[in-house]
């Protein structure tokens, strides 16, 4: 498995460039299962979870293509023409959570689906149950058999009015898409209104979808008989977004991010500022600054957007760690999402945890050490904890940091920071996946 070495200590200055957000093109791509003509992605990023995914639709019968070889101009072709096969097996499923997204598509166009209960990181349950109750309002029979669920519509999916439980991204990205070509008018209520959520909404409206109430929690979708292709831009990613500007100021460091907005991040560039960073819009993007001092300690409570994102709260906890004072962060998305605590406490951290909540006292430095990645934004807070070492650090099972991450050594490295990936092997080398990039363009 690769590793990253890091030997931190450095203020970072220079400019990176956003990458298009991961959580946004997952279900974009599953939104070529609604139409038999191509759907073009531009700004689409580099990474193994939209390279699982691809594979997951390729089997599926949908023809990929993808050009570009440099972050900002990569794009792909998906054109689910058909035949389309109607199921999506475990060996596929279980490596990618957003997996479970080809079921609505599938249902709504073919009338019959067989997806596999996903797989992903373990931070905590993620349930399905939610997708499948919205399915069944819009007329699916559902079953569970063998790890699998079984969907099936033999008269279409019908309009109807669905409140969410509780509110959940994919549940309503994954209804949204099957709503859309059910017949009637279906009413989608306690929506998340992320803005991978209305990312996707948009462009389901330029493929012929008629959605109102975007941005907002209650969506209102009129059923049409097909769709058509067309292109779209994947949004920049918020949480590469936030995690970049973090770096300005673990490091005490301005990072000019281009390609993305601050609006993206309303919540975290707030609490940043009270930490003591300060932020200046420009053409492009914005500009992140560091404190002259030390960083403030300061109170977390995820929330669903425009809350702090839970995504971010690993890495805010890594800037929490060299603050001064105390700081305390609560999370309520995931329950078992405190799994880096016990690597930044290597790295000398001084982090309680009491039930839901971190109360992080702040030290001056960090030290270098040995660390491993549990997932997929814990990875990147011991890479933020390992710039603010002065001594070194080896961040191992990397492979985590590929599935979100698009050239991550490259755009830190260009802004001064010293950081190597050490190759071990090839079973997680995202290089190997990124040729067929290469190769198309």
């Amino acid at each position: 498995m690769d590793k990253i070495k890091i030997i931190g200590g450095r203020p970072l200055t220079g400019q990176i460039r956003i990458s298009g957000a991961k959580n946004a093109a997952l279900p974009l791509m599953c939104a070529s299962l609604l139409t038999n003509e191509p759907l073009i992605l531009k700004n689409l990023p580099r990474l193994a979870d939209v390279f699982t995914l691809g594979s997951v639709l390729s089997h599926l019968g949908v023809k990929t293509t993808y050009q570009g070889e440099t972050v900002g101009n990569h794009q792909a072709t998906f054109h689910a023409k058909g035949p389309i096969l109607p199921e999506a097996p475990y060996d596929l499923v279980r490596k990618m959570r957003a997996s479970v997204l080809v079921l609505g598509p599938l249902v709504a166009r073919l009338g019959y689906a067989k997806v596999s209960l996903p797989g992903g990181c373990a931070i905590g349950t993620r349930p399905v149950d939610i997708h499948l109750k919205g399915l069944e309002a819009l007329g699916a029979e559902i079953t569970l058999e063998d790890g699998y669920v079984i969907a099936q519509a033999k008269n279409g999916l019908k309009g109807t009015k669905f409140s969410f439980p509780s509110i959940t991204v994919t549940g309503t990205e994954n209804i949204l898409m099957a709503a859309v070509l059910a017949q009637g008018t279906t009413r989608l209520l306690n929506c998340a209104v992320e803005p991978e959520v209305t990312d996707l909404a948009h462009c389901l409206q330029a493929m012929g979808a008629k959605i109102e109430g975007i941005g907002t929690s209650v969506l209102t979708i009129t059923g049409v008989s097909s769709l058509q292709g067309t292109i779209y831009s994947v949004l920049p990613d918020r949480i590469e977004t936030g995690t970049y500007a973090m770096a300005a100021g673990i490091t005490g460091g301005e990072i000019d991010l281009i390609g993305t907005d601050l609006d993206l991040i309303p919540t975290a560039s707030q609490t940043l500022e009270m930490m003591g960073m300060s932020f200046k819009k420009t053409a492009q993007g914005f500009i992140a600054k560091g404190p002259s001092g030390r960083l403030q300690a300061a109170e977390i409570v995820t929330d669903p957007y425009p809350g702090f994102a839970t995504d971010l709260q690993a890495q805010i906890m890594a800037l929490a760690c060299v603050a001064e004072g105390v700081s305390f962060i609560t999370e309520t998305i995931f329950e078992n999402r405190f799994m880096h605590v016990p690597e930044l406490a290597r790295m000398g951290a001084d982090i309680t945890i009491k039930g839901n909540t971190a109360v992080i006292k702040g030290i001056q430095h960090l030290k270098g050490a040995p660390v491993m990645a549990t997932d997929l934004r814990a990875s990147v807070s011991l890479v933020l904890a390992a710039l603010a070492s002065s001594e070194e650090t080896m961040v191992n099972r990397v492979y985590h940091l590929d599935r979100g991450y698009e050239e991550l050594e490259n755009k830190l490295s260009a802004c001064g920071a010293i950081i190597e990936r050490v190759r071990e092997g090839s079973t997680h080398d995202i290089s190997e996946t990124a040729h067929t990039f290469k190769a198309a363009g």
